[in-house]
């Protein structure tokens, strides 16, 4: 089996093949469609697009002529000029390319812009598996692209595990370069209660939150009640709000709250409100929005969350983002973390990733897993260093991990297994 590619700008190739549903919303056509038409991504962004279609040769020719090659799989590949958007931090490989008068832009990214979720970063055609000759062919295009725009290096970023052991099965070095691993840690609460096993010897999800409460520490389980319990004194109330029930004044004060977050430390948004508009009437059925009134019914934050359908394998429940108009206390925790834990049991959700970073959701219940991405560095003259720290990197994070893990608040019949 022989594989080949070709590298584009456009979006045709969604027309010429039927595509698998993807493993969670951000890679799916309807949210990518509202990046590019709100400009998230383009020129004007930095984050320039490019999509490596790979295709499968065909193994014998038509009787009459040749028999086209059919397309499998594409990945997308960012040229970019900053760092901004990714959540993967290679500022220091930066700084040290300008120490030596070495040029580190432009250089090449896989991942969904501004969203730091692991996942797939290949769509594929229905009934393809991915394999390693599929990975080593989109490798090819990424060294082809890097060749031609002069960039410094690639990075795949949240790459699911699965597709990391395909890139791994791949010739080391590959092409004369190396495909090196970073892993980082993220937190992720499982709608599980080891107690609770059913006849598949599978752990139960919670019946309610008063149930994944029973699985904490004595201490751990009153330091969370006090902390609900501040927002009824605050005179506050949460409710929850999905799909099309969110209406467009909600979008709104969305917004305002989202726009906060940024503007207290002097940024604008990366997403705009037509962003959001568009998700609203493309993707509603993965939307859910918690929003905290005050006693006059006055909207003052918002957070805002994507999920899988809940027939799903290992459906996700994702909390994105996040804002306030006033400062109350622990309504972040109320809004961003308990609300989704309470959804997410709800909904039967087997997941909740609630974003990137963030030690505070130790001891909320999120459990530390290992999150990885691919670099791929062209200058032997750094390739080597870079490659040593990220071998380094990956046993400081898994110490990292370990105490972590080690600080999870559950009880000992339910703490969960340490998996690195």
């Amino acid at each position: 089996m022989t594989y080949s590619y070709s590298i584009t700008q456009d979006l045709q190739w969604q027309n010429e093949a039927k595509w698998q549903v993807t493993d969670t919303p951000f890679m799916s056509f309807a949210y990518w469609q509202a990046l590019i038409d709100s400009e998230a991504i383009g020129q004007a962004s930095g984050w320039i697009p490019l999509y490596l279609q790979i295709y499968r040769q065909p193994v014998q020719a038509k009787i009459n002529g040749e028999q086209p090659p059919t397309l499998i799989a594409v990945m997308p590949l960012f040229i970019k000029g900053h760092h901004q958007g990714e959540y993967v931090f290679d500022h220091a490989w930066a700084e040290a390319y300008a120490r030596y008068g070495v040029d580190y832009y432009p250089r090449l990214v896989t991942s969904v812009p501004y969203t730091p979720v692991m996942g797939q970063r290949l769509w594929l055609a229905e009934g393809e598996t991915m394999a390693p000759a599929i990975w080593q062919t989109a490798v090819a295009a990424v060294d082809d692209v890097a060749q031609q725009v002069g960039a410094s290096s690639w990075h795949g970023l949240f790459i699911d595990a699965e597709q990391v052991k395909f890139a791994k099965q791949l010739p080391n070095p590959l092409f004369d370069h190396q495909l090196l691993e970073r892993q980082g840690c993220q937190f992720l609460w499982q709608n599980q209660k080891l107690t609770d096993i059913d006849p598949q010897g599978n752990p139960k999800p919670f019946a309610d939150f008063d149930d994944f409460l029973s699985t904490l520490t004595a201490k751990k389980r009153k330091n969370i009640r006090a902390e609900r319990k501040k927002i009824a004194k605050q005179n506050l109330s949460c409710r929850i709000k999905t799909g099309e029930a969110i209406t467009a004044e909600d979008w709104d004060l969305f917004y305002q709250c989202y726009a906060m977050t940024y503007a207290v430390r002097g940024r604008h948004p990366y997403l705009t409100p037509e962003f959001f508009e568009q998700i609203a009437d493309t993707m509603p059925e993965q939307i859910m929005l918690a929003q905290a009134i005050d006693e006059s019914e006055q909207v003052v934050a918002s957070s805002l969350f994507f999920y899988d359908d809940p027939n799903q394998d290992n459906s996700t429940l994702y909390g994105r983002y996040w804002g306030a108009l006033e400062e109350y206390d622990s309504l972040h925790f109320e809004l961003c973390y308990y609300q989704g834990i309470k959804f997410a049991i709800d909904k039967g959700l087997h997941y909740f990733d609630p974003g990137t970073q963030g030690e505070h959701k130790l001891i909320r219940g999120f459990i530390p897993q290992k999150t990885h991405s691919l670099h791929r560095v062209y200058d032997p003259r750094f390739e080597p260093a870079i490659a040593n720290f990220c071998e380094q990197d990956r046993d400081y994070m898994q110490q990292y991990r370990q105490q972590a893990h080690d600080a999870l608040p559950f009880n000992i019949e339910n703490m969960p297994h340490f998996k690195g």
